[in-house]
């Protein structure tokens, strides 16, 4: 794809994107700020720019006469770059450049991986399902060949495919004659690996080879995802007309919805007190299970497969989410001493949990390392690579729980801390999770105190999302809107911020400019809470460091995993002290990494070892009863913290900000 050169004047800043990008976007990721209040819509018209010079594609709009537009005036928003333009920002939207110059320059960084280099984190893998399908063809019986029909099989499996040690599921055994003999002796066995040998799940009529599938799962306290994978060619199948290629081997399409269980509590600890009540346990166990069914069906429906082609399921979630799925209860997990019923768990029918799928079907659970540390962190750490390679790596899933580990290939050390469910938009007055319309990137004139956001899908305003959030009170904080303590200066010159019904708070959008038809507002409720959020998360991180002699500035490198990750903003993130001051280049963000390690596994029996290897060498350490951890949150309940050696960098660029705006 062909890059253009953008200029922005006055200052002449300049950017190179790729053809076809916004301009309202590019000007946001240049750290150029044009007032913009709904979303990127194009219905508030405050973000208007003079086209200098150059092509690009812009419509008409209602917000500016013919004579504006053939003078040259735009709407950003609206505004798609076609070759290399000049571009002159107005008066209103101008920003001194050295105030908040808190971005780099993000080409020059490579935390953000693609897809392919993502799968290249873990080495020595090959594309051999624990999960498969044989055709074999059989010889029928005769009076001199009379031995059973499960005989013949198994024989024909090991002459015909060197499979040896093969036990049968019952209810193979059932179907199994008239199978034989309606498909003329030529069938497909479906056999999955178990730490017993190979297991024979399902017999089919003639060869259905070519057709075999898994839905592989991450059951989150708030959100629940699934993706489906063609297991003979290693794709993520979602192709709406069926005709996938090697092309969509990482288009990570993916179905998610929030986890039903929401509505008896918004964190792990409430809906253990909630399975406790008559009946409870079995209510969050079908609620769960309601949801899951609802993205196995939009699945299958994204990818034209019949729900009998689905041969296997892989499954991590935290502990408290898979024992409530599994129906086991998780009583014992809040009380000390921590314990869960069990680590590991053999696979199950999935049927038997009530899942939608043909009873043939197993899932495989990730194993699982304490009762706050479950299977979706090994599946991270599986689909990470961290527990083959040699560099100190710091791996950091944030979520409703904020999970850290730290080590190597040769150990493997983690906690838990209980971060809420801030970054995905509860406990927000108006958050919301990243879909379309939430606000995820927010900047602020430093002079007018005027927004600049944007929003997912460019839509109206509806919310804000985790990653919104971070950037907003970045912003709040660098242009000295609000003080370390995240309480809104009275004395600015501003309607933005207002005392509302609860309390203070900075108006991002106006009710006529949303979706919702109410301004869209961020409270000091919300700062305090996003700043107990960071305060847990930098906590855990620094009580685990401490643990083993060690301190931040020993990373080699720093893995950012979970929902909102791959839209954080790095610099803003360390500006409020959510993640440490150390170099960029140490970052790499995988996504969701419980969901990379659960494909892996479905695509690699190899990984099957691999995962319990990882769940077995993980030392954790429980922070709910540390006596380092209360002192290390109580130190970060500030913006950016109160020992301002461990943000050096940052602390002296808020000081002289803040001289250049008294000034």
């Amino acid at each position: 794809m062909p890059k253009h050169l953008i200029t922005f004047y006055p200052g002449a800043k300049k950017i190179s994107v790729d053809e076809g990008e916004n301009l309202l976007q590019a000007a946001m990721e240049a750290g150029i700020h044009i007032n913009a209040s709904c979303g990127g819509s194009g219905t508030c018209g405050k973000c208007r720019v003079h086209l200098l010079n150059g092509i690009t594609d812009s419509p008409k709009h209602p917000k500016l006469t013919p004579l504006e537009y053939d003078q040259g005036d735009r709407l950003a928003c609206l505004t798609t770059i076609r070759g290399d333009i000049d571009i002159e920002i107005p008066i209103e939207s101008q920003v001194d450049k050295s105030v908040l110059e808190i971005k780099g320059d993000r080409e020059a960084h490579q935390y953000l991986l693609s897809p392919q280099d993502i799968y290249q984190l873990v080495q020595d893998w090959e594309v051999d399902p624990p999960v498969f399908k044989k055709s074999v063809q059989l010889a029928p019986p005769t009076l001199k060949d009379n031995v059973s029909d499960l005989t013949r099989l198994t024989n024909a499996l090991e002459r015909q495919h060197d499979i040896r040690g093969i036990s049968p599921d019952f209810r193979v055994i059932m179907k199994l004659s008239r199978i034989l003999r309606e498909s003329e002796w030529n069938v497909t066995a479906t056999l999955v690996l178990t730490r017993k040998g190979y297991k024979l799940i399902n017999v089919e009529p003639g060869d259905a080879t070519h057709q075999n599938y898994s839905i592989v799962l991450d059951i989150g306290t708030t959100t629940v995802s699934g993706q489906i994978l063609d297991l003979n060619s290693c794709v993520v199948v979602a192709c709406p007309d069926g005709q996938c290629d090697g092309s969509t081997l990482f288009a990570l399409a993916e179905a998610s919805d929030y986890n039903a269980q929401i509505s008896y509590g918004e964190d792990v600890i409430t809906r253990i007190v909630y399975s406790q009540r008559h009946g409870g346990l079995k209510k969050l166990q079908e609620v769960v299970v309601s949801t899951i069914n609802k993205i196995i069906q939009e699945l299958l429906e994204m990818s034209r497969i019949d729900r009998s082609l689905i041969s296997h399921m892989v499954i991590a979630g935290n502990t408290t989410m898979t024992q409530i799925l599994l129906g086991l209860d998780p009583k014992y997990i809040r009380e000390v001493p921590y314990v869960p019923t069990a680590n590991f768990i053999p696979p199950v029918r999935a049927v038997h949990l009530g899942i939608n799928v043909d009873d043939h079907v197993h899932a495989y659970i990730f194993p699982m390392v304490a009762s706050y540390v479950g299977g979706d962190i090994v599946a991270g750490i599986l689909g990470s690579g961290i527990f083959q390679r040699e560099p100190l790596t710091l791996y950091m899933d944030i979520g409703t729980n904020g999970e850290i580990v730290l080590g190597n290939k040769d150990w493997l050390a983690s906690v838990s801390c209980s971060a809420g469910p801030a970054f995905e938009g509860a406990g927000i007055k108006f958050g919301m999770r990243a879909t379309r319309g939430a606000i995820e990137e927010v900047n602020i004139n430093h002079r007018t105190y005027e927004p600049m956001i944007l929003t997912i899908g460019r839509a109206r305003p509806i919310g804000i999302c985790g990653s919104g959030l971070i950037d907003t009170v970045a912003a709040l904080l660098g242009t000295g809107m609000i003080d370390p303590k995240g309480k809104f200066r009275r004395d600015l010159r501003t309607g933005r911020v207002r005392m509302g019904p609860d309390g203070y708070e900075y108006v991002l959008a106006k009710k006529e400019e949303t979706a919702i038809h109410e301004d869209i507002a961020l409270t000091e409720i919300d700062i305090e809470n996003l700043i107990r959020t960071k305060a847990a998360i930098y906590a855990g991180c620094k009580v685990l460091l401490d643990s083993v002699g060690l301190s931040f500035n020993d990373l080699e490198r720093m893995i950012i995993a979970g929902g909102f990750g791959r839209h954080l903003d790095l610099e803003k993130a360390i500006l409020i002290g959510l993640l440490p001051e150390i170099d960029i280049d140490k970052f790499i963000f995988v996504g969701n990494g419980s969901l990379l390690g659960t494909r892996l596994l479905s695509f690699s029996k190899n990984l099957l070892k691999e995962a319990e290897r990882i769940a077995l060498m993980m030392t954790n350490l429980e922070l709910s009863n540390h006596p380092a951890f209360m002192n290390e949150f109580v130190a970060a309940m500030f913006l950016p913290h109160t020992d301002s050696s461990a943000f050096p960098l940052v602390t002296e660029r808020l000081q002289n900000d803040q001289c250049k705006l008294q000034n």
